[in-house]
Order: C-alpha cells, then structure tokens, then sequence
C-alpha cells in the first residue's frame, strides 16, 4: 500500500532569524520544497527593553509576507497546513500581541509563542529523526544543544526526550550583554564566559547531560563554525550537515572569532552578514559546552526546530 504524501509549511521565527520550510512528508521521509532564511533580528534589545522593536517587527513581517507568498506558490492543490513557532525573544516581550496580530494577518494562524521545554521537543525531534538514517552512526543518549539567538536549549535522549532544559544564553543576548567591544577585550569574554557556565549549572540539575554520548549541535552559529572548521570557500549545507567537528577544531575556531573584528569576521567566506556581529558569542557558547562535557566532537546537524515544526504538522 502507497504512503501518502503530505505537504506542509514550517515557519521559525527566533531571536535573530526567521525561517520557512516546506516540505513533503511520506512516512519516515521528509523531502524539502523550499527552505529560507532572513536575519530579522526580532530581538533586537528586547534583554534591555523587554519589548519587540518596531523596526524590528516591521523587519520580520516583511520577510514572514513573502513567506506567504511562497506557500501559496507551492499549494497548487488548495491550503497546506500551516504551523509559526515563535520563541525566546517573543516570550521575552511585553508586547507580544503586536507580533501575534501581524503573523495572524499575513499566515491566518495563529502563532504559538512555545515554551522552552516545547521548543527543546521540536529541536530534538528535527535533529535526531533523520539522524540514524543517515550513517552518521552516532551513539545514544545525544545531547542536541541548538544555540539560538535568545536561548539555547539543552536535550537529552535517544528515542525520546529524557530531560530539556531552555536557558537564556544565546548569541544575540549575550553579544548585546558582553561582547559590545570590536573584538570584544578580555574582561567582557570573562564575563559571558561567567553567564555561559551559571546556565550550565543549572541544565545539570534538571537534565542528565552526563550520560550523553553525542554532542548534537545544531542552528546558525553551530553551522558557521562548522564551515569555518572546514574551510569551505562558501556556505555548503550539504557538506556541512552531519559533518563531524573535532573538539580541537571548535577551540580553535572559537578563539579565533574572538579575536578578529567586525570587518575580518565579515571576510570569512562561510559568514552569513547577519551573523558577523553575534557569531563570536555562539561560538563561545558551543566551545564552552564541549569542554564542560568533554566531548571528542560535535555532529553538526543542519535540521533542527524547523524540521521538528514539520515532523509535527505530518
């Protein structure tokens, strides 16, 4: 007997980015029809101001409508199923209803402003479904750390969640916290360091991080250092989605972002534009994990919350 195929669009809207996936899914199998991403910065000062910016809503509602147009292009047989997540800065902000009322009007869904635990879930599920498939051959529990804008989640299991945890550590929060020198001085990488390892204490009191046995890292900052670990000559999604990242290697691109400024960052030929200001956090985070946990490695994972969004709507 055939398996149907089911098409649905994916939206992701983070701290620093939004992000479109429509695919087609088949049982066990999950196809790509489209995939975007737009740096929005929607959380733009929201550590500071505890609201959503307007320029920063008008930034993510402009990309979010030609999203819509793209699921309309791709529904030649009528609507397709439609789910917007929205996470750390939107459950930050005191005016949320602004973002809720402009996604409702561009999508006619609601969005859901998830919580920590739930976009833990959703991270976990993209990541990992596809993962023992794909020959990577990596061993369980995993650990998938997807290093966002405004949080980073932290989630243990094998075939299941066994423990999540959303701590608000992310490349946005804690360049906009810390890292505000070009390159940032020695005392404001202390500083964040400080935040990065009060975070992790407590992920280890509610989450069995010590019995993983793959480090899982997934979203922009996790796949930039990839690229740059790999000297690729431009951004490669295919090369770099379970690529395998030696620790030496996360050490050594991390104090290197770190040490560059605005303009040589911007020259790496893997860097996003949009990441060039906050990529030296991500990074820090993602190096200060492997060596907390002593992890040999990370699998670098190019599907992540936005696939897990998908999985849910099949």
């Amino acid at each position: 007997m055939s398996v149907k195929t089911k098409r649905v669009a994916a939206i992701d809207c983070g701290t620093n980015s939004v992000r479109l996936l429509i695919a087609d899914i088949s049982g066990d199998d999950l196809a790509d029809v489209e995939r975007r991403m737009e740096i929005v910065r929607l959380g733009q000062d929201v550590d500071r101001t505890g609201r959503l910016a307007p320029e920063a809503l008008e930034r993510t509602f402009t990309a979010m409508r030609g999203y819509a147009k793209l699921i309309r292009e791709h529904s030649p047989d009528g609507p397709v199923p439609v789910r917007v997540v929205a996470t750390s800065a939107t459950r930050d902000a005191a005016n949320r209803a602004d973002f809720v009322s402009g996604v409702r009007d561009i999508f006619g869904v609601e969005p859901e402003v998830v919580t920590g635990d739930e976009e833990a879930r959703l991270s976990f599920t993209g990541a990992t479904r596809g993962l023992a498939r794909s020959g990577a051959e990596a061993e369980t529990p995993y650990l998938v750390v997807d290093i966002g804008g405004g949080s980073t989640e932290f989630v243990v299991g094998s075939r299941s969640v066994e423990g999540a945890l959303s701590v608000d550590i992310g490349c946005v929060r804690l360049t906009e916290r810390h890292l505000r020198d070009d390159p940032p001085s020695a005392g404001t990488v202390e500083a964040a360091v400080a935040d990065i390892e009060a975070a992790m204490d407590r992920v280890e009191e509610h989450v069995p991080v010590r019995t993983a046995r793959t480090l899982v890292g997934l979203a922009g900052s996790v796949t930039t250092v990839a690229g740059i670990a790999l000297d690729l000559p431009a951004y490669d999604p295919a090369r770099i989605h379970h690529s395998r990242i030696p620790a030496e290697r996360v050490h050594e691109v991390s104090a290197r972002l770190l040490r560059l400024t605005h303009d040589e960052r911007a020259a790496i030929p893997v860097m996003h534009p949009g990441r060039v200001d906050v990529i030296g956090a991500g990074a820090l985070i993602l190096d200060r994990i492997v060596r907390r946990y002593g992890f040999p490695e990370v699998v670098v994972s190019e599907h992540d919350i936005l696939d897990g969004i998908a999985w849910s709507l099949a």
